[in-house]
């Protein structure tokens, strides 16, 4: 009775035929390497079938085969966990927006303070000396240096050169913003010079254009950041109504930017004007009234 030896059987491929073979493949192998010798029991070990194949190297290739890891990625093992979010709703200026409490990443909780609560135009602080863009809502987390904060002022037409908003750019609105966005008694083309817009788009959402943009603004250094170079990163967005733009800033330190963009931006992304109530008070209403 003819003996197969493993010089009979065809090469495995380098990738299998380098891989360290478990115990139990070892032995086999040296069984049928010793297929020729003389004192083999008279029970062969391998046997050929009629149609010529060996059942041993079968079985010696599957457990090659079954020896090999099999890794499958699991299903979503790549995707970004969502972050919790929270909703604001400011009845008196009528808009909402969500932001983060937490960051998935880090496991980190973030620590918002409400340092303004919302309240109408006419009695909002000015970021300008001429007063004309005002913070009427701001929540800040001093300790991971984030702010949140909206902000309600007439465009500027020297910037914005149509009345017809559904001509206005993304970039021409940042810039109508920005101009009034100082608190140094300087011209608009001055305020414009201490920002600069990195990116714009605009979109639709309920038929009202939303122009959304993303900045840097020049800030002198903090005794945790002494570099001469600080700046802070912003993304707004920003919508019209009743001729007053409503704009809201979420930002951070540049250099902490690729940690904290992402939640921001979701923040951003989220703004919306709402439908007006009893309590909606526009901005051009009792422009004297300070409380």
């Amino acid at each position: 009775m003819a003996f197969l030896s493993l010089q009979t059987l065809p090469l495995l491929p380098n990738t299998h035929r380098n891989q360290v073979l478990p115990r139990k493949c070892r032995i086999q192998e040296r069984i049928v390497s010793c297929s020729s010798s003389s004192s083999m029991p008279q029970k062969p070990y391998l046997s050929l079938s009629s149609n010529g194949f060996c059942r041993r190297r079968v079985l010696i290739l599957l457990g090659l085969s079954s020896s090999l890891p099999l890794v499958l990625p699991s299903p979503g093992c790549h995707a970004e966990e969502e972050p919790k979010m929270a909703s604001v709703v400011d009845e008196i200026n009528a808009y909402t927006y969500m932001y983060p409490l937490e960051l998935p990443s880090q496991k980190a909780v973030l620590k918002w303070v409400e340092s303004r609560k919302p309240e109408r135009y006419s009695s909002a602080a000015p970021l300008s000396p001429d007063a004309r863009l005002r913070i009427v809502s701001e929540r800040v987390d001093i300790i991971d240096n984030l702010i949140l904060s909206v902000s309600i002022g007439p465009p500027n037409f020297q910037i914005l050169k149509s009345m017809d908003k559904s001509t206005w750019t993304a970039k021409d609105v940042a810039d109508s913003v920005l101009a009034d966005k100082s608190a140094l008694r300087v011209t608009s083309t001055q305020r414009k010079a201490e920002s600069s817009v990195l990116d714009t788009h605009s979109d639709a959402i309920d038929g009202e254009p939303y122009w959304y943009y993303e900045y840097l603004v020049r800030k002198s250094p903090t005794k945790s950041a002494q570099e001469s170079n600080l700046y802070r990163h912003y993304v707004a967005s920003t919508v019209e109504r009743d001729g007053f733009l409503y704009t809201l800033n979420a930002s951070t330190l540049s250099k902490q930017w690729d940690q904290m963009g992402p939640v921001l931006e979701k923040t951003v992304a989220s703004f919306r004007l709402l439908p007006s109530t009893e309590s909606y008070v526009p901005p051009y209403k009792d422009p004297w009234r300070f409380w």
